[in-house]
């Protein structure tokens, strides 16, 4: 695979955009793909909707080679195509992979027309998903009109790592995990990745490197549960959890330090672990408990900050109900401005259910909807100057417990930051 040839990079998100830069850099010409129509107008425009990546940098992306579209015809003489759609849960609680699906269906009438040319494509699935997916979904759909892997091109597997707002490990500097179906097929996906990103590593096929990423975030998953029901515990016994946290987190060998938070939010961690629960229910018949405790805990942390906060109010003789109530920081992560899954979903539901009138304040976020109704910001006209409690959710970097205290005398931190502040009107979980 050599520079200059063309890749066609499906799903124009916060995985696939850091990817087209590293394509870009290493000299590829890249087609974007992407069936939101608003998505492309906006990236042909020079303007970006990702966090980590910024409106200077698309608009030298358009005169360096980069291309968005949402129209089929324009996927032509493509070396290597790679899907990074997403694949959220169904209603039912298995994998949605209607969008890896299309876009496979896309690449497959792609390639019966490169057919002819003598090329042999890569397809690069790098949307999570359960072990499998890639040869019992992904490589029928390919093969639907006589074409065969490795004869007429290759499939692999090799999962997206990104973590948005982390400005040490990227793209290019974080290693690359590939699966091929074939050792031809390894071969030609670790060519290509070796010239977008500085380390692979290779694991012996596709079902490995599906698993790989499920382990990762579950790893994540089970450890935010452990950690989260800890502090449930340790605030019944009267235990300082975070205080045990850091002196835990002084042993140079054996421990991890995770901390507690409001529950898990985003793209991975409420997600992930499911696709394997779900593959071992379907294929084996068993339950993975691990997953579901993980899941049970971690969803029920929502509930359980209302349930401080009340506690708090009624310390100061005031009730949830009827009360003016700020939440502060209602994205999944800090410093990201994306609020899918987040925990303040939750939060606020639960808030609004007793009866509280709720408020929102983060700076990264305009606009917040929960159910479809509108949460009014602290900045709005009638939004009070004082608030009978405050709910810290995510402590942006731009968040001062300082600049924002006079806001209320009864603060609760349920942010898995190491600290904001201490004193009489500030709690934490």
């Amino acid at each position: 695979m050599l520079a200059g040839q063309r890749v066609a990079v499906f799903g124009l998100g916060y995985v696939g955009l850091p990817l087209i830069r590293s394509c870009l850099n290493a000299g590829f010409a890249v087609i974007g793909f992407d069936v939101d129509k608003g998505r492309v107008k906006s990236l042909r425009s020079g303007f970006s909707y990702v966090d980590d990546v910024s409106d200077i940098e698309i608009q030298e992306w358009l005169k360096g080679g980069f291309y968005p579209t949402s129209e089929v015809a324009d996927l032509l003489d493509i070396d290597v195509f790679i899907i990074c759609v997403p694949t959220p849960l169904t209603k039912a609680g298995g994998p949605d992979l209607s969008s890896v699906e299309a876009s496979t269906k896309v690449i497959e009438s792609c390639l019966t027309g490169i057919r002819e040319s003598g090329k042999k494509p890569l397809v690069i699935l790098e949307s999570t998903t359960y072990p499998g997916t890639t040869e019992e979904v992904v490589r029928p759909i390919l093969e639907t009109n006589g074409l065969l892997v490795s004869e007429d091109f290759h499939l692999a597997f090799s999962p997206e790592r990104i973590d948005p707002g982390n400005q040490r490990w990227t793209f290019e500097n974080t290693p690359k995990v590939v699966g091929g179906l074939t050792k031809e097929c390894g071969d030609a996906a670790e060519e290509f990745y070796a010239q977008v990103t500085k380390t692979i590593v290779r694991v012996k096929g596709l079902k490995e490197a599906e698993m790989a990423k499920l382990l990762e975030n579950t790893y994540r998953h089970v450890n935010i549960a452990l950690i989260n029901e800890m502090a449930k515990i340790s605030h019944e016994l009267g235990i300082d959890i975070w205080d045990v946290i850091r002196a835990a987190e002084t042993k140079p060998f054996g421990f991890q330090a995770f901390r507690p938070s409001a529950g898990v939010g985003g793209h991975c961690i409420p997600i992930d672990p499911n696709y394997l629960s779900h593959r071992v229910k379907t294929e084996l018949g068993l339950p993975f408990r691990f997953i579901e405790l993980a899941q049970e805990v971690n969803s029920s942390m929502p509930s359980y900050v209302v349930v401080r906060l009340r506690d708090l109010l009624n310390l100061n003789g005031l009730s949830v109900n009827g009360a003016q109530i700020l939440v502060v920081g209602v994205t999944y992560k800090p410093n990201i401005a994306d609020t899918r899954d987040s925990p303040a979903i939750g939060v606020i539901r639960n808030l609004l259910k007793s009866g509280a009138n709720v408020f929102f304040l983060d700076p990264l976020i305009p606009e917040f909807k929960v159910d479809g109704q509108a949460i009014p910001s602290s900045q709005s006209p009638n939004a009070p100057t004082k608030y009978d409690a405050a709910v810290i959710l995510q402590a942006h970097e731009t968040f001062s417990y300082k600049g924002m205290s006079p806001l209320s005398d009864c603060w609760l931190d349920a942010s898995s930051a190491k600290s904001l502040s201490t004193g009489p009107e500030y709690s934490r979980i």
